[in-house]
């Protein structure tokens, strides 16, 4: 049986460039003999973000979010799993509110607030981090750095992926009034041109992170 990675889409739109990129990376990793599973959390049951109830920092609950809810089984695989994808769109300079839903649950459930031994986490995984944004890709070094940073520290090695000034719809002229902060043609020849080669960067990137799992066995 091969290793087991989770993929998770933090964006709403199917088909389109986050989930796309996500779909790549999970080729590459079924390509490098992993088993994946695929969560969308848009579609998910009700969830919330932390709800700050404390009940992972009691000992026998460590590294386990107590709270149930739709966000509960991918909190599961991913702690049972050997990877992570995971990916959303920026919105307004940030991840989507469901991205952040579960970032928070993710983190904090490992996080033990002991100077000695902050993270109880035992079963590290590598982690691929995508973003797609409508805006250029300049200007998110520091937005993702941060997510890095703590992602590598609380569940596992961290990559990032950043898909920048991206195609939001295949006819601009179909909106009710004109979007002239974007130059259509230009977005298209973006799409064309740049997002095939990102998506091969996907591919490659979600097949050495199935590797990597490989190796630390």
């Amino acid at each position: 049986m091969g290793k087991r990675i989770i993929a998770v889409n933090a964006g709403p739109r199917r088909g389109w460039n986050t989930d796309t990129l996500i779909d790549e990376a999970i080729r590459g990793a079924e390509a490098a003999g992993a088993d994946t599973q695929k969560f969308d959390l848009f579609r998910l049951e009700r969830y919330t973000g932390c709800i700050s109830c404390f009940g992972c920092k009691r000992e026998k609950n460590q590294g386990h979010c107590i709270c149930r809810d739709g966000l509960t089984p991918v909190l599961d695989a991913i702690r049972e799993g050997d990877g992570l994808i995971i990916g959303s769109p920026n919105y307004l300079s940030e991840m989507t509110a469901s991205f952040r839903a579960l970032y928070e649950r993710l983190i904090f459930q490992n996080l033990t607030y002991q100077a000695e031994r902050p993270c109880c986490n035992v079963h590290p995984v590598p982690v691929l981090l995508i973003m797609t944004s409508n805006a250029p890709e300049r200007g998110y070094l520091e937005l993702l750095g941060n997510y890095q940073r703590t992602l590598s520290l609380f569940v596992g090695p961290t990559q990032v992926l950043v898909s920048g000034d991206t195609l939001q719809l295949r006819d601009y002229s179909k909106t009710d009034w004109p979007w002239s902060m974007f130059d259509p043609e230009e977005k298209m020849r973006r799409h064309e041109s740049v997002f095939p080669e990102e998506m091969k960067k996907a591919y490659a990137m979600g097949k050495s992170l199935a590797a990597s799992t490989s190796e630390g066995d």
